[in-house]
């Protein structure tokens, strides 16, 4: 469900960073929620609430409408499944159970 993903949203990177995460640094590491419906929205400012509660930082994530998506360089497509940045490949085979995929 939506709400599912904005649980792992929050649970997977530090939404009180601005402009990074991790040790990559700029306007395209900024945390954000992007929304297409007005429900959608509203979740992800209810999900947001409820995340901030248990923080002792502000979350600085940005939530906005969507606007039009921009698929990435091929070679970024299935990046991790491809050995990604060390040359590991990655796959549901070795056994991840995240709720979601992040090999491909």
């Amino acid at each position: 469900s939506y709400e599912t993903l904005l649980d792992v949203f929050w649970d997977k990177h530090d939404p009180t960073t601005l402009n990074r995460q991790g040790n990559d640094v700029g306007t395209q590491y900024r945390s954000g929620i992007y929304y297409y419906t007005p429900e959608q929205e509203k979740a992800a400012i209810e999900s947001r609430d409820r995340r901030q509660k248990l923080l002792n930082r502000k979350i600085v994530t940005e939530i906005l409408p969507a606007k039009k998506f921009y698929r990435a360089e091929e070679y970024h497509q299935q990046y991790l499944a491809k050995g990604g940045r060390f040359g590991i490949k990655q796959s549901a085979e070795k056994g991840c159970t995240d709720p979601i995929r992040c090999y491909g």
